[in-house]
């Protein structure tokens, strides 16, 4: 009987190990498709005439009654949906000392989700009578909950990115240098994309930048994480012999 438990333990550690390894597979599944869906945005100029100016942010493409303005909206709520799951398959415990950017992912997904959930009513960039009611809080509450979700999408990131710069700083690591090159592109990117705004000017140009910013801000979350999982279990394979060695000493004793 003496033997028994290390012969369980081998088998519970190897459990732990393959669970592991499961989840980094479907972390990339569910991010991958998350990302692709998330830049539903590239395939906007291939249409003549969708995007109208390049002051037009494309929030406001999702207006209902626009030119596949559903199916955008879908695209953002799926993204935003694959990208929580992609984020809870590698768990918040995947880097020591990151849970809260993990954490800030999380909300940058689910805000995400509800900006698609809860689109514009109308095109406040390209239409003054939208705007100057929107200023006066004449439309909808739908149109400021998806300003809200805007807004909390845009600092969730953010905030994740200085969490992860400030964790890396010093390190010579390819995610470390990624992080150092996102934070200085957003110290210049952000004021410009205030001043866009400001003056409604190229407001759709800016955040181009910032959703290919973004999309390498998740990459390099997603590899940083399933690389930490891959670690682990690399671990638990090695103890595994060890384990071995030790059940059969217990049996030949």
């Amino acid at each position: 009987m003496a033997g028994v438990q290390p012969a369980a333990t081998a088998g519970s550690g190897w459990l732990a190990s393959h669970h592991v390894l499961t989840r980094p597979g479907v972390a990339w599944a569910a991010g991958t498709a998350g990302l692709l869906v998330y830049n539903w945005w590239v395939l906007v100029p291939l249409r003549p005439g969708l995007w109208r100016s390049p002051n037009e942010l494309f929030s406001n493409l999702e207006v209902s009654g626009r030119p596949f303005a559903t199916a955008m909206q879908h695209a953002d709520v799926i993204s935003g949906l694959l990208l929580l799951a992609a984020f809870l398959a590698v768990g918040a415990a995947s880097i020591r000392g990151a849970q809260r950017e993990w954490l800030a992912m999380l909300v940058f997904a689910a805000a995400g989700a509800l900006g698609g959930l809860l689109p514009e009513t109308c095109a406040d960039q390209v239409s003054v009578a939208c705007r100057d009611r929107e200023l006066s809080l004449q439309l909808p509450l739908q149109q400021y909950v998806h300003a809200a979700a805007g807004i909390c999408e845009f600092a969730a990131i953010t905030v994740a990115l200085v969490f992860a710069f400030q964790r890396t700083r010093g390190a010579r690591t390819g995610s470390a240098r990624v992080y150092r090159a996102l934070i200085t592109g957003a110290v210049v990117a952000y004021p410009l994309l205030g001043l866009a705004y400001l003056v409604n000017r190229l407001g759709g140009v800016m955040e181009v930048v910032f959703f290919m910013g973004f999309t390498v801000m998740v990459l390099t979350q997603l590899a940083e994480r399933t690389a930490a999982c891959h670690h682990r279990a690399s671990q638990g394979q090695r103890a595994r012999p060890l384990i071995r060695s030790g059940a059969a000493r217990g049996r030949s004793r």
